[in-house]
């Protein structure tokens, strides 16, 4: 009979299958717990951005150690994880960055308008500078997830997970319809389901749970070669917070408002209108911003989106007896370093310290 892992990760979202593989990587045993399709939840998609720019320059460094980290998975999977186009970042607040990007050594600079319609020939003409990050890019989501998915396919448990518990007796149990297991050390990184398991186990996660919408749009004509992605606080085409990435190709273009919207409790969304609002809202920005993507999206990707009260770029890691459980947001960037930390500490280390709650992550 098999010997049951002696850790399990719940949710094959980018962290889980990024802590799944770390934890592989050491040579551990793991069982990766998944109610759905790997990558079908909180982390579904493409139009994640790569960027170091944060106002915290812990943040930053993180990034700069993901970073190296997303190297090295492009070269064990073979598969270019972020994209050589670079991050344009537009607005006070992204030039009021440059001086910490530069603090850490990261490879980012200020240019004028000329550079701006070189990097990203699909902008509208913009006459103010911008901020170019030359190690940004776009995520290559959907490849992350189905590689790893393939290399940790023995891992899976495909159920779903209805609590978590301490026993008492240095083992954690999961509970799922048809069985319970223990193991040494369990990890929850369930999404939208995190702060629901940790409240069960008796642990107060203060995670807020919200919706979110990101609309992708073809490429008019010929795709470019290259277009870096966009992160738009200048407010010159009407919303002053927007992100925006390249499909692999280039071919496609994907653009998200950084406003969510707002959920109850339970789960259930506020004022469902909204999410024909923001459509409309992004469909307005692409015609203004953007005139090289015809202005009809091909795709709109509802997700959620789950965030710390202290920060937009907070993330956190608590422990609690045998758990390890972490959440925040804007995550998909540090996915490969959070993994290596929840593999450590599964395996016998520490959390690191800039990463526990009492740090709080992203204020600077």
């Amino acid at each position: 009979m098999p010997t049951r892992p002696d850790i399990a990760v719940i949710g094959a979202g980018c962290i889980g299958l990024a802590t799944a593989e770390a934890l592989a990587e050491r040579g551990e045993s793991v069982a990766l717990y998944e109610s759905g399709r790997p990558g079908q939840g909180q982390s579904a998609g493409q139009g994640r951005v790569f960027r170091h720019a944060a106002d915290d320059p812990r943040i930053v460094r993180l990034a700069a150690e993901s970073r190296e980290l997303w190297r090295g998975l492009e070269e064990r999977l073979g598969e270019e994880m972020i994209s050589r186009d670079g991050v344009l970042a537009l607005g006070e607040a992204a030039l009021g960055r440059l001086a910490t990007l530069e603090e850490q050594g990261i490879s980012a600079r200020r240019i004028g308008p000329d550079e701006i319609s070189e990097r990203h020939p699909l902008l509208a003409g913009f006459s103010g500078d911008g901020v170019f990050d030359e190690a940004g890019g776009a995520i290559r989501t959907l490849g992350f997830i189905r590689l790893l998915s393939k290399r940790l396919a023995d891992s899976f448990e495909f159920d779903e997970v209805i609590a978590v518990r301490p026993t008492g007796a240095e083992t954690v149990e999961v509970r799922v319809p048809g069985h319970r297991a223990e193991y040494s050390r369990v990890i929850v990184c369930a999404g939208r389901g995190t702060a629901q398991l940790a409240r069960g186990a008796g642990l107060d996660v203060p995670i807020d749970l919200a919706c979110h919408i990101r609309s992708t749009f073809e490429v008019a004509g010929e795709a470019p070669d290259r277009v870096a992605c966009l992160l738009d606080s200048a407010g010159e085409w009407g919303d002053e917070s927007v992100y925006a990435a390249p499909a692999p190709g280039c071919d496609r273009y994907s653009i998200g408002l950084a406003e969510v919207m707002e959920v109850r409790e339970d789960g259930s969304v506020v004022n469902p209108a909204e999410f024909a609002a923001h459509e409309e809202r992004t469909i307005e920005y692409a015609k203004r911003a953007l005139p090289g993507l015809n202005p009809q999206p091909v795709e709109v990707l509802h997700c959620w989106a789950t965030s710390l009260p202290w920060n937009e770029d907070a993330f956190a890691i608590w422990e609690h007896e045998g758990l390890l459980i972490a959440g925040g947001h804007n995550i998909w960037k540090m996915a490969p370093v959070i993994g290596a930390v929840l593999a450590e500490a599964a395996a016998g280390g520490e959390v690191r310290e800039e990463m526990r709650p009492e740090a709080r992550l992203g204020q600077a």
